[in-house]
């Protein structure tokens, strides 16, 4: 089992509040997460999946009662809408009772659901902890282009072959679109929503076109918005907003689109292979959200990330405002010959960049301009987790 560093946060984050959420997509260890802390305290652990685990709920606050000092996890809490209410007076009464933190750990795997339901009822009382799967800093650089290949989800990165790591994720696409996201109460054919998913890997890290995509599965623009919404909000996509605060630039509007697992991509375009990966026209693409994804699991709770790009040419893959207020540019490449363009240096001098950085496949640490550092991917983990 990997040390994961959602982990450490959870746990401070129990220490000091009442209520903990715990984000993530489905099969990114949240339960195996939750249940290494529950042995370590007085807990108990019910899967709202399971109607029997369900059934114990019925009457909700006769059955919390009893378990007042223990660490109660609720997995997949967002079957049990209707329970937050119940968890607001727990909450309030253990306070009282001299509980102050540490009452309640909720897993999700819906992100603007839980949120929707949390606030309204738990305002002040819960943190959120969003659990990436598996980042390089927690496998080690020297499965960097394994974990790139395979993605981060545990039981993919960790299979025995490239092949049993194709099937895992192959499973698991069919039983997202065929089982899980229907239990949301979307009804959306799953072969529709796994083209529009095939169709967002083809063109990764690119601007959004609702139009193309709405042309291509043959339904409205509305329609596509829809889809990429329920994507987004299961934390499988990225949209990636546009810098949007030099107001005397024509600057690009539409955000970027990502799938947020580089494991799903090649899954969706049938990459098995690393071979079959760098020969691949989505190598790029591929390599960018890569990076991205770890860049911002390893950057301080607050950090907003934007691209941006101007219709004269000037472009940054990702801009990061830090909670100091400092503002990174960075750009990615996948080449072992670091260099940046002039659209970066424009970009950068546009938003007052007090960093910049190129991300490169590269392994050591360069100069590439006066105030300019290209650096392994790696290298610039370290930097922003020590922030």
């Amino acid at each position: 089992m990997y040390k994961r560093k959602t982990q450490q946060f959870v746990q401070s984050s129990l220490e000091s509040q009442a209520a903990v959420v715990l984000l993530g997509p489905r099969q990114v260890g949240k339960t195996t997460l939750a249940l290494d802390i529950a042995s370590e305290r007085p807990s108990v652990y019910l899967d709202l999946e399971r109607e029997a685990d369900r059934q114990i709920l019925t009457e909700p606050d006769l059955y919390l009662d009893e378990q007042a000092g223990k660490l109660v996890i609720l997995d997949e809490v967002q079957q049990m809408p209707d329970l937050f209410r119940t968890l607001r007076g727990q909450i309030d009464q253990r306070r009282r009772a001299g509980f102050r933190t540490g009452q309640f750990l909720l897993l999700g795997s819906a992100s603007n659901i839980l949120l929707h339901q949390t606030a309204e009822s738990l305002a002040g009382r819960v943190r959120y902890v969003e659990m990436p799967p598996l980042q390089p800093d927690e496998v080690g650089a020297d499965q960097l282009n394994l974990l790139w290949l395979r993605g981060g989800f545990p039981d993919s990165f960790q299979a025995a072959s490239d092949r049993a790591s194709m099937d895992w994720r192959l499973d698991f696409l069919r039983t997202y679109l065929e089982r899980d996201i229907p239990a949301l109460g979307p009804r959306i054919p799953a072969a529709t929503l796994r083209r529009f998913w095939t169709m967002l890997a083809h063109v990764q890290g690119g601007l959004l076109n609702a139009a193309a995509l709405a042309e291509g599965l043959g339904v409205s623009g509305q329609t596509v918005g829809r889809y990429l919404d329920l994507l987004v909000d299961l934390m499988l996509v990225r949209r990636l907003q546009p810098w949007h605060e030099n107001v005397g630039k024509r600057l690009v509007k539409s955000p970027k689109v990502y799938v947020r697992d580089s494991g799903i991509v090649h899954a969706l375009l049938g990459i098995g292979t690393t071979e079959g990966l760098l020969g691949h026209p989505v190598v790029g693409g591929s390599w960018e959200g890569f990076c991205i994804e770890a860049l911002l699991a390893a950057a301080p709770l607050g950090t907003e990330p934007f691209f941006y790009r101007t219709s004269a040419g000037a472009e940054l893959d990702l801009v990061l405002r830090l909670p100091s207020g400092d503002i990174w540019a960075v750009e990615i490449k996948r080449t072992t010959a670091p260099k940046v363009s002039r659209g970066f240096h424009t970009g950068a001098e546009d938003i007052g960049a007090n960093r910049k950085l190129l991300v490169y496949a590269g392994e050591h640490e360069v100069p590439v301009a006066k105030d300019i550092r290209a650096l392994p991917l790696a290298h610039a983990i370290e930097l922003l987790s020590a922030l």
